[in-house]
């Protein structure tokens, strides 16, 4: 769905984007993190043809940015660290801006609005000015102006910057409601855990460059990761897991995390086997970090 190659992208000063080559597929949520000043909102804006690279290319549903921004921006939706709305507007009004903005016809504008409410759950807020609402309320508006055209990509800069728990754990569902009515997503953040709940791959960019070359799987429904910690330090921990046949993504003596099965009995003859060839195990159990856990793997690689 979103293809980019050997992308080059120069500030007077500075080149903020050097050699970026990166593919997302299609109906993923992808998390693109990093440190302030990495590149993350440059490399977005590029992918959502606002910003023209020095050189390299960018492909949105198999169209070429430089070439076709117009047709680009009909399949995209944006959301920017810094939005706006016109308070003075209701949610409503706000919405068929948004809609008129993307060439919506004016027939087909009121079924629009609410479908982009419906799927934001602000239908019961349509006549509520913007100005009035809560902070996570405002960026559920802001969602709902990104996505009114239906686009199959969209694109959030920062998303849950400013929200509360509540808001933040809402804002999960959504993006996740979002991925599982067909759409692509990307969404920046220095803020691993803001991403843990609702990403499943990664890219990891520092200093203008994709670590580690390309996306990192970090979350898998079917083989989730677990974390196996022992209360004596063995060196041949990560051998051992290995020669069972398990994905390994990291270890070292007394810690290891890696791909397994949902099926109790077969973590239970994991553990047994474990106990059996002479590690002390201390924990075992699903790994809550796994996006964290990933990202701290990846850093220094480039």
């Amino acid at each position: 769905m979103i293809e980019v190659h050997d992308l080059v992208y120069e500030y007077p000063a500075k080149r903020a984007l050097d050699g970026v080559s990166l593919v997302v597929p299609q109906g993923t949520i992808t998390a693109l993190v990093g440190p302030n000043g990495a590149g993350k909102t440059t490399l977005l804006r590029c992918l959502a043809a606002l910003e023209m690279p020095y050189s390299g290319s960018v492909a949105i549903d198999g169209l070429d940015t430089s070439k076709a921004p117009r047709d680009v921006h009909a399949r995209l939706g944006y959301l920017p660290d810094f939005y706006g709305l016109y308070d003075a507007l209701s949610v409503r009004r706000c919405l068929t801006y948004a809609a008129w903005s993307h060439g919506i016809a004016p027939a087909l504008t009121a079924a629009a609005v609410e479908n982009a409410a419906r799927r934001v759950s602000l239908l019961d807020r349509l006549e509520t000015r913007a100005g009035e609402l809560s902070r996570g309320l405002r960026q559920r508006l802001a969602i709902a102006q990104a996505i009114v055209h239906t686009p199959k990509v969209v694109l959030l800069d920062e998303p849950a910057a400013g929200l509360d728990p509540q808001a933040r754990r809402d804002l999960s569902a959504l993006l996740l409601e979002l991925k599982g009515a067909g759409l692509t997503l990307v969404v920046s953040s220095h803020i691993l855990a803001e991403l843990e709940d609702y990403c499943s791959e990664m890219i990891v960019i520092e200093a203008g460059q994709i670590v580690g070359g390309k996306a990192v799987k970090v979350k898998d429904i079917e083989r989730p990761r677990y974390l196996v910690e022992l209360a004596t330090a063995r060196s041949d921990l990560a051998d051992f897991l290995k020669g069972a046949g398990l994905d390994v993504a990291e270890a070292d003596d007394l810690h290891a995390v890696f791909a397994f099965t949902h099926n109790r009995a077969a973590r239970a003859k994991l553990v047994r086997d474990l106990v059996q060839a002479g590690f002390d195990v201390a924990g075992f159990g699903a790994s809550t970090k796994a996006l964290e856990e990933s990202y701290f793997a990846q850093v220094g690689k480039r």
